[in-house]
């Protein structure tokens, strides 16, 4: 089969990998029919964060099950599923409290000696408590495919920074970062109930997105203009809740400054750069708090799967350049260009 491999810093390729087989008994294979770049899979690109030549790269795919190992009992040859970007065995203690991110026994699509997600096949450790069953009618549905492949990443990673943030019915919330992430965290405020959400941007093409997802106004400014226009926006507090979706310094001491006392921030961003732009100082001063890290998306599946489903939230606007399996190195260099905001790949 054909899978997406990174060889060194800007060189993606396309290659010959074999194909899957299942190993274990709780393994499935499953062939890709939509996958997609992440934001996160550029540090590697760009030579961030190490990768071994030939290593398999991607973490976001759905499919349909080819094959099923004996002890699987929650699918067959057929079913339609969509994978989060961690798999887990669904039995541990972390399982069972929603956070699967730390299962012991769990890992990441793309790690060394595991398939990628960028790629005609893949093969599902721990199936029954890794995958989730889609319904049958959704594999003819271009359009609702789409939408149901934000379930692997990005809209389940908003819906953490959403809940990280407080974010409840009648609050005022502030998205820092308009990448894919920070899009589905206003798309997750709304769902959540926030009256004012304000989204900071510039890039005019990604805050149209944010305001049909449900932002009251933009913010264009950058640092210290952006912190007063925020306070501006609101009476001088600022927001009840902010999602930070960057993960730089700069990022953070921006989600810091427009806290409203007492409020809380919801961190996704991957944190990278030589500080966290944190002063604790400054946060017990003013009672903030920091929820977030790497989102348990298998645990959020089935709350946002049905309203995916029914059209209720739609996020699919955060694709905007779709590509086949050839065109997944072009498509790098478009995210890395910026030129795309997210890339969507048909194998």
């Amino acid at each position: 089969m054909r899978a997406t491999t990174i060889h060194a810093p800007f060189d993606m390729r396309v290659e010959d990998v074999p194909d899957p087989v299942v190993q274990d008994p709780t393994d499935v294979v499953l062939r890709v029919l939509r996958a997609c770049i992440c934001g996160s899979d550029l540090w590697a690109y760009k030579g961030e964060s190490a990768r071994q030549p030939g290593q398999r790269i991607g973490h976001e795919f759905l499919g349909i099950v080819e094959a099923a190992g004996s002890e699987v009992t929650g699918f067959a040859a057929g079913n339609l599923v969509v994978a989060p970007f961690v798999w887990s065995d669904g039995t541990c203690d972390y399982c069972a409290e929603g956070l699967h991110t730390s299962c012991p026994r769990g890992g990441f699509w793309g790690s060394v000696g595991s398939d990628g997600g960028q790629g005609e096949a893949v093969r599902v450790p721990f199936a029954d408590g890794t995958l989730v069953k889609l319904p049958a009618d959704a594999a003819s549905d271009d359009h609702l495919l789409t939408a149901l492949l934000a379930l692997s990443d990005v809209l389940g990673t908003g819906h953490h920074a959403a809940l990280g943030a407080g974010v409840k019915p009648g609050s005022t919330v502030a998205v820092v970062g308009n990448g894919a992430v920070g899009l589905c965290g206003v798309l997750a405020a709304k769902r959540l109930g926030a009256e004012r959400i304000i989204a900071l941007g510039r890039h005019t093409a990604r805050t149209d997105i944010a305001r049909a997802f449900g932002a009251t106004d933009v913010v264009a400014e950058r640092g210290e203009a952006a912190e007063a226009a925020v306070r501006e926006l609101t009476g001088g507090q600022g927001a009840h809740g902010v999602i930070e979706a960057v993960g730089t310094e700069q990022s953070m001491r921006t989600a810091v400054a427009i806290t409203r006392d007492g409020g809380s921030i919801g961190y996704v961003g991957v944190p990278h750069g030589s500080g966290t732009g944190l002063d604790l100082s400054v946060m017990f001063d003013r009672n903030i708090a920091l929820r977030g890290g790497v989102a348990p998306v298998r645990a959020y599946i089935p709350e946002l799967l049905p309203d995916v489903l029914a059209g209720t939230i739609d996020p699919s606007p955060v694709f905007d350049l779709t590509v086949d399996l050839d065109g997944v190195p072009a498509g790098y260099k478009a995210m890395d260009d910026r030129t795309a905001l997210k890339v969507l790949i048909k194998p």
